[in-house]
């Protein structure tokens, strides 16, 4: 069940990152559709918690607030690569953070890294590897990228998995709900206190993208605090690799974004790590 929360998650944040793309192309500013996912976030995660009947603060408030900050600047890297780079590149530089939570699992949750994650995470990391092709392993790279926005990948990566780990700590005592809802809670005051002056009027599509956004972010987060509550932070977060495949599949067909030999060859290295990972359990 882990695994299905987790495959859920995963599209639901691919389908979110066009969108992101989407807006970014119609003059949107990457902290104005922060602001925008969060406002979105926080009106459902409050009805959400209200339907449910239970307390919006919970129970451990210091570690709500920092999976919120942790959570929150995160996604502002992530955005920032998305923005700056094709969706596959972005998608697959993001997704080191499987690798970065097992680790944090490990030190902090004492969670055992099992053989079948291991096979998974190096399975899913050559992949990475043959998609981005850096220059010391490739020679010459075929895209250049901004250092900058290939910095901000792997910080929001980093980040992403801090924020996994404070997850799977959080759901010993909290609500999934409430757990979603201190994201934008503190995501939508420091996108716009940084945005300042540089709001724009979004007009025509760029409402709608913005809009989907939202919608398709709280999808990502609902499978990804469910995944979290049934599976091991490490076994779940390696499955969520699918993402890669769905970005190098949406990229392709909405950007014209052609995956070449070396994005398909990764490709198939990353179906192979998630196999591993659902089907083998020692």
């Amino acid at each position: 069940m882990g695994m299905r929360y987790m495959m859920l998650s995963a599209f639901g944040f691919s389908i979110m990152a066009v969108c992101v793309k989407f807006a970014s192309g119609q003059g949107i500013p990457v902290l104005e559709i922060v602001a925008a996912r969060a406002f979105v976030s926080l009106f459902l995660s409050y009805i959400d918690v209200r339907r449910k009947g239970i307390s919006l603060l919970g129970r451990k408030k210091l570690l709500l607030l920092s999976r919120g900050t942790v959570g929150a600047l995160a996604l502002m890297c992530v955005y920032y690569a998305i923005t700056h780079m094709p969706l596959a590149e972005a998608t697959v530089l993001q997704y080191l953070h499987p690798m970065f939570t097992a680790i944090l699992a490990l030190m902090f949750l004492k969670e055992r890294i099992h053989v079948s994650v291991m096979l998974s995470i190096i399975f899913s990391f050559i992949g990475l590897l043959f998609i981005a092709r850096p220059a010391l392993l490739f020679g010459v790279a075929e895209d250049e990228f901004s250092y900058i926005a290939m910095g901000a990948a792997i910080l929001g990566a980093f980040g992403s998995a801090v924020a996994y780990v404070l997850v799977r700590k959080l759901n010993e005592t909290e609500d999934a709900s409430v757990i979603i809802f201190y994201f934008p809670l503190i995501a939508l005051p420091v996108s716009l206190s940084l945005l300042g002056n540089d709001f724009v009027m979004p007009t025509g599509w760029a409402w709608g993208s913005l809009l989907m956004v939202g919608i398709f972010t709280q999808v990502g987060q609902i499978g990804l605090t469910k995944a979290m509550k049934t599976e091991t932070a490490g076994r779940a977060t390696a499955f969520s690799y699918l993402q890669v495949i769905f970005a190098v599949l949406l990229g392709w067909m909405i950007f014209d974004e052609i995956p070449d030999i070396w994005v398909s060859l990764g490709g198939g290295f990353i179906l192979v790590g998630a196999i591993i990972n659902a089907f083998c359990k020692r």
